[in-house]
Order: C-alpha cells, then sequence, then structure tokens
C-alpha cells in the first residue's frame, strides 16, 4: 500500500498498489507509455481480476483498481473506506448470460418461476443484471426462484436470501448445468461451448439491441475505485491516477462515459436492480456514488 504522504518530494513518485486485468485500452499504462509525475501503478500480476475482490473489499489491500460495480455499491452501503471514480473499466450485453440444458427441457423466462438456476455468488454483477432484466423486462418473479449459489459473496457482511441454497463444495454452475442438476446457470464469460445448451432468452443478440435501444447505455461490470486514505492524504494522486486513466481509455475507447459529463444510466439502473434484489439497503442516485470523486476531481 503507498505510504499516504502528500510530503514525498516531486522526483519520488507515490507508488500505488493497483488491481487491473489486462483490457484492450491497458497496455499504455503497464508498458510505460503513459505515466505521471506524482504517481507509479504498482499493477499487481493477476489474470483475472475478480480473484482479488475479496481483499480488496475485506482487508484493503489495494490503493486503487477496478472491482465490480456491485461490489462497489454493497462496499458503499457497508462503509468501506472507498471512493468511485467516473471511470468504467468493463462491461458487457447480458442477455446472453443465462443458459439451460436443451436434454432436460425447454426453459424461458416465462418458465423460470419454481426452477433451479445457478450462479456463482448470488450478488455477483452478473447475476445481478440478469436478474433484473429477468424481473423487469419480462416480468419473473424472482422470490419463485431458487437461487444455487457456489461461493460467499466478496463482502463478508452480505447474506443470501432465504430462497438461495449454496451447492455442494467444490461443484461449479457449468458443471451442475450440464450434469442435469440445474435447470438453467448464469455463466458470463465462462459459457462452455457446448451444444446441448441454449440460452433462456431467445435470440440474445436482438434482444441485447432492444435493450440498448431502450435503455441507450451498455451494462457496466466493473469500475475504478480509490482508497478513501489516498483521497484524504494525497488527492493530487487521485488526479493524477484518473489523468492516466482516461488518456488510456482514449488509445482504445468504449461505449462508456468517462469523467461526469455523459449518460450514466447504467449506474442508475445497476443501483436499481440490486436494491430490488436486496443485494443492497437502498437505492444509490449517481450524484451520491460520485459525490467524493466529484469534490477531489473538482469537476
Amino acid at each position: 500500500m503507498s505510504d499516504g504522504s502528500s510530503s514525498a518530494s516531486a522526483t519520488t513518485k507515490l507508488k500505488l498498489k493497483t488491481l487491473l486485468q489486462d483490457r484492450a485500452w491497458t497496455p499504455p499504462l503497464k508498458d510505460g507509455s503513459i505515466t505521471s509525475d506524482l504517481v507509479e501503478l504498482d499493477f499487481d500480476d493477476i489474470a483475472e481480476a475478480s480473484k482479488r475482490f475479496k481483499p480488496m473489499v475485506r482487508e484493503m489491500a489495494y490503493d486503487c483498481g477496478e472491482l465490480a460495480i456491485v461490489t462497489y455499491l454493497q462496499a458503499k452501503s457497508f462503509g468501506k473506506p472507498l471512493v468511485l471514480l467516473p471511470f468504467v473499466v468493463a462491461g458487457r450485453l447480458q442477455h446472453k448470460n443465462i443458459a439451460y440444458n436443451t436434454e432436460r427441457g425447454v426453459v424461458t423466462p416465462e418458465t423460470l418461476e419454481g426452477k433451479r438456476v445457478g450462479v456463482r455468488t448470488y450478488s455477483q454483477t452478473t447475476g445481478v443484471w440478469v436478474r433484473g432484466i429477468l424481473q423487469n423486462d419480462y416480468g419473473v418473479d424472482l422470490g419463485k426462484v431458487t437461487w444455487i449459489t457456489f461461493e460467499d459473496g466478496h463482502l463478508a457482511e452480505h447474506t443470501d436470501p432465504e430462497n438461495c441454497v449454496r451447492a455442494p463444495e467444490g461443484t461449479k454452475v457449468a458443471d451442475m448445468l450440464l450434469a442435469g442438476e440445474l435447470d438453467a446457470g448464469m455463466l458470463g464469460g465462462n459459457m462452455p461451448k457446448d451444444s446441448r445448451l441454449k440460452t433462456v432468452i431467445a435470440d440474445p443478440d436482438q434482444a441485447d439491441k432492444d435493450w440498448v435501444a431502450r435503455n441507450n447505455v451498455t451494462p457496466i461490470n466493473h469500475m475504478f475505485v480509490v482508497s478513501k486514505e489516498l483521497c484524504d492524504t494525497n488527492p493530487d494522486a487521485v488526479r493524477a491516477v484518473f489523468d492516466m486513466l482516461a488518456e488510456a481509455n482514449r488509445t482504445a475507447p468504449g461505449p462508456f462515459p468517462v469523467g461526469f459529463e455523459g449518460d450514466w444510466t447504467a449506474l442508475e439502473l445497476v443501483s436499481l436492480y440490486a436494491y430490488q434484489q436486496g443485494v443492497v439497503s437502498k437505492k444509490f442516485s449517481v450524484d451520491e456514488l460520485f459525490a467524493e470523486a466529484a469534490e477531489i476531481l473538482h469537476r
């Protein structure tokens, strides 16, 4: 972690322990093409950032880095000392991320109630997005689905709702789905290439396009956060980090706003979905989520 000092000399960069998975726009940050006079990003050598989200929110193991947005919403609910910057690390369309095994018959949104659906953790961001779409766009009563979970949530304080059942230790969503032990499963990027699997939402590509046309946004999965300690002790460092992110993003821009301008409807929507599902205790507004960052970045 950083030493939290704002009195380092101009020639001494503040080294920040950073969690950031390789993305299309990250090479300039990691190969030294984009630098700062104030800070040096000390990247954790890890292929999948989500494997480190627990220590990030439970132990404050990083000065800055990417974090699943629902994990951040929970962290804010539980008073964890993290500050959300207006920068999206990753996002994706969601309609293809729930599948069923055709050997067990057809499963559609209309037939999900009463079924057993696997999801890695109930508070997983992909799960929140998919359940929110099923509830709000297809009328699924989420309380009438049995959610089979496989891991604890990132926040130790999180508890699953009563209609969650923990899968046997050592099992995986895909394995149970293919074995016929689940009616459907949320798999996201881990969807097996298996001819037996079909998406619960028919023609998910068209459903994605229709959803984007209605909402005019792309779902957010991960955003960038910084420690409250760094914000309090060295706000200049936080500004430097944000400027580096913004510059890197220009090398491979995505569909998301950078900074406080632009449409942050996706952030409001995932906050609403998380609240509807009992993952957080309140719905946060965009102004609430960015209040600390706005003060630091002077926007």
